[in-house]
């Protein structure tokens, strides 16, 4: 009986910490292909990563839903971008049940088209994501960066 009890024991923790695992990654798929989308200078679409309700903060400003963020700030930003890259990028994320916490440490540079003017950084964002229908979504996202 105890041979048995063990057994059922470890089969548990292991069916557990590989849905743990697999949860982190789709938590990180989502925000993978946000930073694809940037980098492509496309954010078609990349609203259905983020909820509806969603709180965008970037730099010390409240940039309110993504939506809104897309409309007024990194929309126009990525028309007049050459090019967007990212490297070096690390992502951790820790998940707990429907939530999911990620901070993302990267570099990036931006090449503005007109005048190939080239601006680098390093980067750092937190999120919250949550799952909703099956899905992760970003709830909150917060970044910050500096030369």
């Amino acid at each position: 009986m105890k041979k048995i009890t063990l057994i059922v024991s470890m089969l548990f923790l292991y069916v557990t910490a590989f849905t743990q695992t697999n949860e982190v990654e789709a938590a990180k798929m989502v925000l993978r292909k946000y930073h694809d989308a940037i980098q492509k200078l496309d954010a078609a679409g990349t609203e259905l990563l983020f909820t509806a309700d969603s709180k965008i903060y970037e730099s010390g400003g409240i940039e309110g839903t993504y939506v809104h963020y897309l409309e007024h700030h990194l929309g126009p930003e990525l028309q007049v971008f050459k090019s967007f890259t990212f490297s070096d990028y690390k992502a951790d994320v820790k998940v707990d049940g429907d939530y999911a916490f990620a901070t993302e440490t990267y570099n990036y540079t931006i090449v503005v088209a007109k005048d190939n003017f080239e601006i680098k950084r390093k980067g750092v964002a937190t999120s919250v994501l949550k799952k909703i229908d099956g899905k992760w979504k970003i709830m909150v996202s917060h970044s910050s960066s500096r030369k």
